[in-house]
């Protein structure tokens, strides 16, 4: 009886948007207006090709042509002076048409995403989106594997008797896919509804979603498909404290008025394309409970807005495409409207590491030397199919290009890659001198932020630390659409910096303030537990765990010290002892939870201590990393812990995904098993 009533709900919606639209077709033809074919360029090239919306199932797709206003072409002019919003209403009020609206709100979009900012000498430069962009591996997820986890969280759904309607695509097997074919029919003509993205953290989730928008807004990317595409990062709509309706949210987002939002969802909404940036995990579990309206009109908490919007409670006939970092993908699935699609971006293949070196290091030569010296060390290039870490490696070789050989065999671990990294920014922008303090402050600040899990910090909060915000080279200013009067808010270059400032506030920080860590200690163990107890196919890397036991690796501590002017005082040499305790009865809890096993081996991968390895695994003389799917990454972690430990001669790799590539990674420790196990 609900889905009889939804699909009559959505058939009348139907008709009457159609009757709507011819309608106003009507008035467009009595007013004999010109037509004019649209395309948006970067050039904003000024030819135009006609636009055409299906509207409804009870409609055939309708060819609308609307005028070009020498309004827009003014306004294109204009961009140079990145008028706010409230100028762009004045110039696109009501009564404007269609195409004017659109295509100044492509301009806007390109104006917005055309640039990336580099921390590269001589200063900070901003460089072409397209210049950088390297595309990444994505992997559309085959039949056989959406099924699986599918079926386990009808399970877990209806012991919880919560009912799951989602529907799944149908794929033949794993397969990689190109952005442009994200939203393409499947092998039974399907076309999804929702696509999810997964990703680890810094595999260029939100990189690919910018690249989207850019891409759209030239004309190059599904501009058959949808006609409009919108953005809403969930960072910003947490910050939000009012109560918003969709249109509000989708107007803070973009240069249309909630006027102009309204008739585009009222009149075309299977032509709208929404992008939700960065749903994580706690955020999908807050969703399950609201109370379901499907007026975009209505106002409620920006989150609950969201829960409506991924359940297609609110406009079930648009399209969305959600990013979230892997361990939250199998959580949310009974919160996303079908038809799903599941894809995961893996991060570069080894060619496009290769394209990615040769972008950044625009002389011939250097780039050369450079990308030669990384691929001597296969764990290093390994390492760099993660687009951030990536980033980092070309930073530092680019500093230290005179002996870029004798960096790589530094750059060992993601602990010391950020090590070298911000050592290399801080000399780089010459504050060595007041160097301690500023890290000591930023681990205040970051440590602050994990406890309230806290992403954007006003200037009030970064001042409370003794950092000038707008002078910190690791805060960079942002604005949170939504709120009526938008300030200024930082935010760490990327998350997972913020990790790492914690880490290394616990080491630094003068006062004897063990109860801190304990507590964050016991927040970050909790949840690993608790998201690994999802799951065991992935593991949140990297962690403030991760980067505690990085810094604990001699080699690296010592190169950071040495790279700041600080001698190891008596009170941090304490400190690092009594840390490494704590970490040492941590790591051995751990081992015994279930799920944590590839977690465990990334933070003593992370430690590059062998006799510490060897006493922790002491007792495992079997390893069970079944149903697993591993990483490149991973099986170079895998390998060291093998190496370290020779005791250790039953393995389980079934359902692991190993590639031929994988296997000759693990090749030197499988030998060793007596017992191995994999598919």
């Amino acid at each position: 009886m609900m889905d009889e009533h939804k699909n009559h709900v959505a058939v009348s919606a139907a008709a009457e948007r159609s009757k709507k639209l011819r309608q106003f077709h009507q008035k467009i033809q009595e007013k004999k207006m010109g037509g004019f074919r649209f395309k948006a360029a970067l050039a904003f090239d000024m030819s135009f090709r006609s636009l055409i919306f299906p509207f409804g199932p009870d409609s055939p797709s309708t060819t609308v042509s609307y005028p070009f206003f020498s309004d827009a072409q003014k306004s294109a002019s204009q961009l140079k002076e990145k008028p706010d919003r409230w100028q762009i209403e004045k110039i696109y009020g009501k009564g404007k048409d269609w195409s004017s609206m659109n295509l100044w709100y492509r301009t806007t979009v390109t104006d917005r995403c055309k640039f990336v900012t580099e921390y590269n000498p001589p200063s900070n430069e901003r460089v072409e989106l397209g210049a950088r962009y390297t595309e990444p591996v994505i992997i559309q997820r085959s039949k056989e594997q959406n099924e699986k986890y599918y079926h386990e969280h009808v399970r877990s759904a209806q012991a919880s008797e919560t009912k799951t309607s989602s529907q799944l695509l149908s794929n033949d097997k794993n397969h990689s896919i190109k952005i442009d074919q994200l939203f393409s029919p499947d092998s039974d003509g399907n076309t999804p509804k929702t696509v999810i993205l997964s990703g680890d953290s810094g595999r260029g989730k939100s990189f690919t979603l910018q690249k989207i928008m850019l891409d759209w807004a030239s004309g190059e990317l599904y501009s058959e498909n949808f006609a409009v595409v919108f953005l809403l990062r969930c960072e910003e709509l947490k910050c939000i404290s009012d109560v918003k309706s969709l249109i509000e949210l989708l107007s803070c987002s973009s240069s249309f008025t909630s006027d102009q939002i309204s008739q585009i969802l009222e009149l075309t909404p299977e032509k709208v394309l929404i992008l939700i940036d960065e749903l994580v995990e706690y955020e999908s579990c807050s969703l399950i409970n609201f109370i379901p309206h499907t007026n975009p009109s209505k106002r409620a908490p920006p989150m609950v807005i969201l829960g409506l919007l991924l359940k297609g409670v609110l406009l079930p006939e648009s399209f969305m495409l959600v990013t979230m970092r892997s361990i939250a993908a199998d959580t949310v699935m009974n919160l996303l409207k079908g038809p799903l699609r599941f894809t995961e971006i893996v991060g570069f293949s080894e060619r496009g590491v290769q394209e990615y070196f040769h972008k950044f290091f625009q002389d011939e030569q250097l780039f050369k030397n450079t990308y030669e010296s990384v691929k001597t060390n296969e764990s290093l290039l390994t390492s760099c199919s993660v687009p951030l870490l990536c980033w980092m490696v070309c930073f530092c070789l680019k500093k230290y290009s005179t002996d870029s050989q004798v960096m790589v065999k530094k750059l060992k671990t993601t602990t010391s890659i950020y090590v070298h990294f911000v050592s290399a920014l801080l000399e780089h922008h010459g504050q060595s001198k007041y160097v301690l303090t500023t890290l000591r402050n930023l681990g205040q600040l970051a440590q602050r932020g994990i406890q309230n899990q806290q992403v954007f910090f006003d200037e009030k909060d970064v001042a409370e630390t003794g950092l000038v915000a707008t002078k910190c080279l690791f805060l960079y200013k942002d604005y949170v659409n939504g709120k009526e009067k938008p300030e200024p808010v930082f935010k760490f270059m990327h998350f997972s910096f913020q990790w790492f400032f914690a880490a290394l506030w616990v080491l630094l920080d003068e006062e004897e303030s063990w109860w801190k860590v304990s507590e964050l200690l016991n927040l970050m163990g909790s949840a690993i537990v608790e998201c690994l107890s999802l799951e065991r196919r992935s593991n949140p890397i990297p962690s403030v765990l991760l980067f505690f036991y990085g810094l604990l690796n001699e080699e690296v501590i010592s190169s950071l010290f040495k790279k700041i002017k600080l001698t190891v005082s008596h009170t941090i040499k304490l400190r690092k002892r009594k840390l490494k305790k704590t970490l040492k009865q941590r790591i051995l809890t751990m081992t015994t939870w279930h799920g944590c096993e590839l977690y465990v081996l990334h933070c003593l991968y992370e430690l590059q201590n062998v006799g510490f390895e060897r006493k922790v695994l002491e007792a495992h003389s079997f390893m069970d990393l079944s149903n697993i799917s591993l990483r490149s990454t991973d099986c170079w972690v895998l390998l060291y812990c093998l190496q370290c430990c020779p005791h250790i001669r039953e393995l389980n790799l079934m359902y692991c995904d190993l590639t031929a590539d994988k296997l000759k990674i693990l090749q030197p420790a499988l030998c060793m098993c007596e017992t191995l196990r994999s598919v």
